[in-house]
């Protein structure tokens, strides 16, 4: 099954969270917490501005984001969890290439 969000709405699929703390001790699932990036799998069209003109979103497929807490709606689509929310509770997009340091 194809799914597409309609206007400003996009579909996340989460990005799992790390098992083991730094000092490695495993983290049961019952006590992890839901994490908070993901990645943006669909994006609709964009919102429609007070003139009526289409708005582009910021984000588009494939970007890593971080979201809020209590973001969006949990769905489930072929089997898969997903996300559907706004990309208004996106709250920014983070870039994955490592950052390189100066040297001293």
């Amino acid at each position: 099954m194809h799914f597409r969000p309609l206007h400003d709405r996009i579909v996340v699929r989460r990005i799992d969270a790390e098992e083991k703390t730094a000092g490695g001790i495993i983290i049961p699932d019952t006590a992890k917490e839901k994490p908070m990036e993901g990645e943006v799998v669909a994006v609709g069209p964009g919102a429609r501005d007070d003139k009526g003109q289409l708005v582009a979103l910021d984000v588009k497929a494939g970007d890593r984001i971080l979201f809020g807490k209590w973001s969006g709606t949990e769905v489930k689509i072929d089997g898969e969890e997903l996300l559907i929310m706004k990309e208004s509770d996106v709250m920014g997009v983070l870039d994955v290439k490592p950052l390189l340091r100066r040297a001293a």
